[in-house]
């Protein structure tokens, strides 16, 4: 009978999962085609396929449950990419402009509810506050995948949704306070739940320093790539699991995770280990909400959800661009930053089923609601196009921000004017070659008005741009930016739109300069590996040893580095590859070796 069973659900997992693999990856390929991106075309393939479309699979509830671990790796990825220092140098925007926002717009929705559809102040307040939180699962992966969450506009988004993050252990207390259900009164105080947030959180941090910081220490002696994907794993369902039993926050446990290893040298090995755990389980997520979605309560009331989803996105937008613009944001990144977070977020669909089990709204209600916010999260893709137009558009503040089609055309574009930018510009106009300097940072383009450079404002990265300043008729694209997230994706229409052209590259590191060895491109520099070298050379005359014996070292360093990044390319970009020709304190050349073998000539 048990094996009956077993082979039962075995059946039923391999069937449901060709099902929604098939539909997922066929609507996503579509909704991608058409530039809608794919959380529409996976919530789409989940609703045909769901209990309320064809009924080929079942059990929305249930994998909506499981699949929200992919929220929970989002949130762990984020917080890799965020040290506490920075955190702290966030820590207006995240406790000013994110705590205004769920206020102000939790608040405002809440009394367009009570006003328009006859709920009770306890019940609007209820589905109000979950509405004012945003879709960190649809917004947060477009950020990171364009290289725009270090940006100051990715900056403040990411502010706004940490908030809102955090903001889950308070609304679930207002909803439990305001519960009509006495089985509720068991749960544990508001107070309390506080105070388990703050003592979790240490305990997170004090784990992270005195136990997981050692275990990757040994993992990485061990150079088992096995054992950095069960750590990682580990580490982000361990804090979620601790969240859990605390009654609080999984995706916040996780993102205290993420922040206890921002500052580890492992950090790109287990952000490359979890990420396709991420994009999976965040797939399957949405999947899972376009089956919980009631398309016969939809049906049922359609004027009522449209009409409601496009209040929805229209107050946001609205509150959020005026928040913005009172702290001092350019109104059209303001309005960009409104677009960007005007949906409703994955968190309302945890925060309605909290309601109705506190018996402040009917199961009926629930559904509606969870059809707005699955509704509006479907504009995103639409307002995200929009939004980046508007973020990336010039700012008439009164500053000399000129874009690249006032230039004059010349030979050579050099994207980013920082200190690489400004080397590699200099030099080429020094040996006589016209150059149009682009840059999307205004404070930087201000500074070297002031040294009387013109600089131009705009994203090099995209064709359109590239072609207004004249890349066409160039025969040098210098890409000088510090963009670590700039791989072969964004790089490889450029060369194509623009094959006259010969193509330099700044690579943040080896790992960025492995993703870009496959393209044709005519250099290469990693950042700071020339004048690593030069110190290097400093180093070794400060020893007394001579210029020939440098050399020497010089080039065998450069040999061997090459080969050994030869290897790692050949290994599909393993970092370990070729690890035992690095030099260390077992493995080192013979200085006096050195010094003979060039003073006898070999």
């Amino acid at each position: 009978m048990a094996v009956a069973e077993a082979v039962s659900a075995t059946d039923i997992l391999l069937s449901e999962g060709v099902i929604l693999l098939g539909a997922g990856v066929a609507f996503v390929i579509l909704f991608r085609r058409f530039g809608l991106g794919a959380v529409l075309g996976y919530l789409v393939a989940g609703a045909i396929v769901g209990p309320q479309g064809l009924a080929l699979v079942g059990g929305g509830q249930s994998k909506l449950a499981i699949a929200e671990i992919g929220i929970v790796l989002l949130l762990f990825l984020v917080g890799l990419e965020l040290n506490p220092a920075r955190l702290w140098r966030l820590k207006r925007d995240i406790f000013g402009l994110g705590l205004l926002q769920v206020i102000a717009c939790g608040l405002a929705l809440t009394g367009v509810i009570f006003l328009f559809t006859g709920f009770s102040w306890g019940a609007a307040l209820a589905l109000g506050l979950p509405l004012g939180l945003s879709s960190t699962a649809q917004v947060l992966p477009g950020l990171k995948s364009s290289g725009r969450i270090n940006s100051p506009f990715g900056e403040k988004a990411f502010s706004i949704l940490l908030f809102q993050d955090l903001s889950i252990v308070p609304l679930i207390t207002i909803i439990a306070a305001l519960s009509r259900n006495p089985a509720d009164a068991a749960g544990p105080p508001g107070w309390q739940m506080a105070l388990y947030t703050v003592g979790a959180i240490i305990g997170l941090v004090l784990a992270g320093r005195f136990i997981l910081s050692p275990l990757l220490r040994l993992v990485g002696n061990l150079g088992e790539r096995e054992l950095f994907v069960a750590v990682g794993l580990f580490t982000v369902l361990a804090s979620a699991a601790l969240m859990h039993s605390l009654h609080l926050s999984t995706a916040l446990g996780a993102f205290v995770a993420g922040v206890m290893l921002a500052d580890s040298p492992y950090r790109h090995e287990i952000e490359a280990d979890v990420e396709p755990f991420r994009t999976i389980l965040l797939g399957l997520f949405f999947l899972a909400v376009g089956m919980v979605l009631d398309i016969h309560a939809v049906l049922a009331n359609p004027i009522f959800v449209i009409s409601l989803a496009i209040v929805l996105v229209a107050v946001k937008a609205a509150i959020i661009t005026g928040l913005a613009r009172a702290f001092g944001i350019d109104w059209r990144q303001g309005l960009a930053l409104g677009l960007l977070l005007s949906q409703g977020g994955e968190f309302g669909f945890v925060l309605f089923a909290q309601a109705q089990n506190a018996l402040l709204i009917a199961p009926e209600a629930a559904s509606l609601f969870s059809a707005i916010v699955t509704l509006s999260m479907a504009t995103t893709p639409f307002l995200m196009l929009f939004a980046s137009r508007l973020e990336f558009a010039t700012p008439k503040d009164g500053s000399d921000m000129d874009g690249p089609e006032l230039a004059e055309q010349g030979t050579a574009l050099v994207i980013g004017y920082g200190r690489f930018g400004q080397t590699v510009a200099q030099m080429l106009m020094a040996s006589g070659c016209a150059v149009t300097m682009i840059d999307k940072k205004p404070a930087q383009i201000e500074v070297s008005g002031r040294f009387d450079v013109k600089v131009y404002y705009g994203d090099g990265t995209r064709i359109d741009l590239l072609r207004r300043a004249g890349a066409e008729d160039a025969r040098i694209i210098a890409f000088c930016h510090d963009d670590p997230n700039f791989d072969r994706k964004l790089l490889e229409p450029i060369m194509e739109a623009f094959p006259q052209a010969a193509i330099f590259v700044r690579a943040f590191d080896r790992r960025q300069l492995m993703e870009l060895s496959e393209l044709d491109i005519t250099g290469t520099v990693r950042e700071v590996y020339e004048s690593a070298v030069c110190m290097g050379w400093q180093a070794m005359q400060a020893l007394g040893m001579s210029d020939e014996a440098i050399a020497n070292v010089e080039r065998q360093y450069r040999d061997t580095d090459r080969e050994r990044l030869d290897r790692q390319i050949a290994a599909g970009g393993d970092i370990y590859a070729g690890r035992g020709m690095m030099y260390n304190a077992q493995h080192r050349a013979d200085p006096l070796l050195i010094v003979n073998t060039v003073e006898e000539g070999a």
